[in-house]
């Protein structure tokens, strides 16, 4: 999918023509329906490329179509992604509110937490937000209040961890791997924590900024333990390939936040699928570009239920991993290779 600003310029011209035409007749709107897809501009904003975030976005523009908002076609769908830096991501937003779009769709944490306040005048939808309320983007889950909602990812640490020390149990010493500045990250932080504590684990942290940092940080936790997780953090996964290369030269399994973390190489993960995410999270602009509710009227939408095993089968032969069969078999595994 490449999506050019020409296209808007180009439907804000059409729009442009339509109205000067209807200038002088009299009003039909209520005679022929509300196109409720017809030259509405969707602006979509992610932190950075990577497989997490480009499958959620890829499947919120499909969604969209399903639902009737085909770019180019009928309406504007611009995609843009800021390169992790959040000066960008106010750029991106600065731009989508000059051109008039009708909804921005935020995708990662701190990308949310840039857009809110643009919801006074846009409504605003996330989505893969691991905690929106710890991260002052909206008031509760079932009332977000103002004029934004979305999708969170949340993650199941308890049950992600149960199984790292299922599959790795001489796991002494646990290793977590995070961007300090990303809330989503920290807030999981404490939760892992909490874990080691009450299973008697020694927890090394380090932390990388950027993409550049990851090798560093990652090397030095090979090097002090038995096993590390990172949550769903945008920097790691920006880093995957990196992360998954030192790892699997240490024989370590490398435990991640998102399936798509263990198809770039994590070992292992329990969640939710992606494409979910961006599905609920086209269903949500839908609902709101129809005008059927108001965005701060829907509930967050928290994937907690019906999780999967993810395991990555070439990172697992490398690190001398072999999957149970009642892992292997059951109904709820997913592999990638």
């Amino acid at each position: 999918m490449k999506l050019k600003r020409v296209l808007a310029l180009i439907s804000a011209a059409a729009l442009s023509v339509t109205m000067m035409t209807a200038c002088g007749k009299e009003d039909t709107s209520s005679e022929d329906g509300d196109k409720n897809a017809e030259n509405k501009k969707i602006g979509i904003v992610q932190i950075m490329e990577h497989s997490s975030l480009n499958t959620i976005r890829d499947s919120i523009v499909k969604r969209l179509g399903e639902l009737g908002y085909k770019d180019g076609e009928n309406c504007t769908i611009d995609c843009q992604q800021a390169n992790g830096e959040s000066t960008t991501v106010t750029q991106i937003l600065d731009q989508f509110k000059a051109d008039g779009d009708d909804i921005i769709v935020a995708i990662t944490t701190p990308c949310a937490q840039l857009a809110a306040p643009y919801s006074a005048d846009i409504p605003v939808v996330f989505s893969a937000v691991t905690d929106p309320v710890a991260a002052e983007i909206v008031e509760s889950l079932d009332n977000p209040g103002g004029n934004i909602t979305g999708t969170s990812d949340a993650l199941e640490i308890s049950k992600i961890l149960d199984f790292a020390m299922t599959a790795t149990p001489n796991l002494k010493t646990l290793g977590y791997l995070y961007n300090t500045g990303e809330d989503n990250s920290v807030s999981c932080l404490e939760k892992v924590k909490a874990y080691c504590k009450e299973k008697n684990i020694k927890l090394e942290i380090a932390s990388a900024t950027n993409t550049s940092e990851v090798q560093e940080a990652v090397s030095t936790l090979a090097d002090k333990c038995d096993a590390v997780f990172s949550p769903n953090d945008n920097t790691v996964a920006g880093a995957m390939g990196t992360v998954a290369e030192v790892m699997n030269k240490a024989k370590k399994p490398m435990y991640v936040g998102a399936d798509s973390m263990v198809q770039d190489g994590g070992f292992a993960t329990i969640g939710i699928q992606y494409n979910d995410l961006g599905i609920e999270t086209a269903n949500m602009v839908a609902s709101i570009l129809k005008g059927e509710k108001k965005a701060g009227e829907i509930p967050v939408k928290v994937f907690n239920e019906d999780l999967s095993t993810f395991i990555n089968r070439s990172t697992a032969k490398a690190i001398g991993y072999e999957i149970p069969d009642e892992i292997a078999n059951a109904e709820k595994t997913v592999f990638f290779d």
